[in-house]
């Protein structure tokens, strides 16, 4: 251990080519998902496989999360150059094997070797900005930089549309290989190479038992509920394996020597109130990116052809926000930077859940502004008060585990808030859809089967009805003037549900904010005087 703590980080060379490099590297990065997803129709129209179609978020989604934490690792271990081009070269060879793909299958697996080169490439950029830049620098970076991943959201769709329609679905991917040479390039010139003294100690055992454990309850958490009931076999059987597995991997990182991540972090209260805050609001923003569309689209009206926009103002003042935050926060302090954001985006989903059938454009728009203005706040401090609290030795692991823990909250959430949702629906459609159904005439009984198989099994997909004037035009006119509005009001009342819980998330995330010590934003002389000397906070 005591190698590591010693080990100098990379020596920055170029810094305006690095950053060049480091924005151009996030950027296409953050602009793969949202492209891919806009391609999915014409994908699925020529390689079919329509079933496996969400393996193909599935696979990037497991692989990039698990590969997180041991990049983190080994950026302090081998520098941060090496981890950086491979993961980035990785990701480069995953894009053109999936432009490449002769079928679903294929394109799964070759997405899956994708999320591993993106899973790197995630925490690398802040765990460089650590490198190249004091806490106060940092502030102002890292809001950039998070907005990034904002920027993407809003114009992905649009990119995604133009080249699916004016091109081939093929060069969605293809798209990231010469936008990915350059930034590897800059990448590798601004970073010098960095060789380790003596050999290097990989915790192969440590990497095992978390890959299996992570996979297992990513894998529970995706399909529980969904592929299979939450009680099926397969299901106890993923989270037995996550619960043995991880359960191993603490007992073997607290004999490793050079641990993928060190038990010891979890002693200090800035390390766990951080990823706690992280995990937190992980669950309630993923919840509100998942949930808000069903609401614009079934009872506002936005039209499915503006879907692609549907989140555009939300993420356009979380941009906002994140400039905003990294210029203020060495004003006003991280504890009450946080603070401020996680109360913000408490008052946006506290104004989510008051929505109604009767509720405009405009004022779910408001509420979406407000929530994205306090997400802005929060997402990019959280990272840079983890870099101010412990050594550069630990910079590249406490970085890519807030990455990770945030990632493990987004899936969390998406999961806890889909089976409330589809709890409360049920319940609310069973109360007052079955009642209209079972009066209809004999001849109707097929119709009756099937959207009483629905209304159990799969709520959200009645849903769906709303979002289709095809479904709607299917519906008799006397059925559909008592049907649609039965719809409406339990889609908004189910809604309401999982906003409110989501605001217990996030208030909960607030509450943590009180458990943080005062984080003193470092300059550059204070900077170069604690490298000869670091030593880890005292909890």
């Amino acid at each position: 251990m005591e190698k590591a703590l010693e080990m100098p980080t990379s020596i920055i060379r170029h810094r305006n080519i690095l950053i060049t490099g480091l924005i151009i590297a996030m950027l296409f990065g953050a602009l793969d998902g949202t492209i891919v997803g806009t391609a999915m129709p014409r994908i699925v129209g020529e390689l079919g496989g329509l079933s496996l179609m969400t393996w193909l978020t599935t696979a990037y989604m497991l692989t990039s999360t698990t590969v997180v934490p041991i990049a983190g690792k080994l950026a302090d271990l081998l520098g941060r150059r090496v981890i950086y081009v491979t993961g980035l070269v990785i990701f480069m060879v995953g894009s053109a094997l999936c432009g490449m793909a002769n079928d679903m299958t294929e394109l799964i697996i070759y997405r899956g070797l994708q999320g591993i080169g993106g899973g790197i490439m995630m925490p690398m950029a802040m765990v460089v900005i650590g490198d190249v830049f004091t806490g106060k620098e940092r502030a102002k970076w890292q809001g950039v930089f998070g907005g990034l991943y904002g920027l993407a959201s809003v114009i992905g769709p649009q990119i995604g549309g133009f080249i699916v329609d004016h091109l081939n679905w093929r060069w969605v991917f293809y798209i990231n290989l010469p936008v990915g040479i350059l930034a590897t390039i800059f990448i590798a010139m601004g970073l010098s190479k960095y060789k380790a003294e003596g050999p290097v100690k990989f915790d192969l055992a440590g990497m095992f038992t978390m890959v299996v454990g992570v996979v297992s309850l990513l894998l529970a958490l995706t399909f529980g509920g969904d592929k299979y009931e939450w009680t099926s076999w397969q299901i106890i059987a993923l989270f037995a394996v996550a619960l043995v597995f991880l359960t191993l991997f603490v007992f073997v990182e607290r004999k490793a020597e050079e641990p993928i991540l060190p038990m010891h972090l979890f002693k200090h209260r800035t390390f766990t109130v951080l990823n706690g805050i992280g995990f937190l609001m992980s669950v309630g923003m993923f919840g509100a990116i998942m949930f808000v569309p069903f609401f614009m689209q079934g009872v506002v009206g936005v039209s499915a052809t503006q879907s692609g926009t549907i989140m555009t103002p939300m993420m356009i003042t979380m941009i906002i926000g994140s400039i905003v935050g990294g210029r203020m926060v060495y004003k006003i302090g991280v504890k009450s930077q946080l603070f401020i954001g996680m109360v913000v985006m408490a008052a946006g989903f506290g104004l989510l859940s008051t929505m109604d059938v009767d509720t405009s454009k405009f004022t779910a728009t408001l509420y979406m502004i407000i929530l994205g203005i306090g997400m802005g706040l929060v997402m990019p401090i959280l990272t840079l008060a983890l870099q101010e609290s412990f050594p550069k030795s630990e910079l590249g692991v406490v970085t890519s585990s807030s990455q990770f823990f945030r990632a493990i909250g987004g899936t969390f959430g998406m999961t806890v808030l889909g089976a409330i949702m589809n709890h409360r629906s049920s319940q609310l459609l069973d109360d007052r859809l079955m009642p209209m159904l079972r009066s209809l005439p004999a001849q109707a009984k097929g119709m009756v089967d099937r959207f009483a198989h629905m209304i159990h099994d799969d709520p959200q997909g009645l849903y769906s009805v709303l979002l289709s004037p095809e479904a709607l035009a299917k519906i008799p006119p006397q059925m559909r003037e008592t049907f649609v509005p039965i719809l409406k009001q339990s889609l908004v009342d189910s809604l309401q549900s999982v906003f409110l819980f989501g605001l217990i998330f996030v208030i909960g995330g607030t509450v943590l904010v009180f458990g943080l010590k005062k984080i003193t934003l470092s300059d550059r002389r204070q900077l170069q005087e604690t490298a000869k000397n670091e030593k880890l906070p005292q909890s």
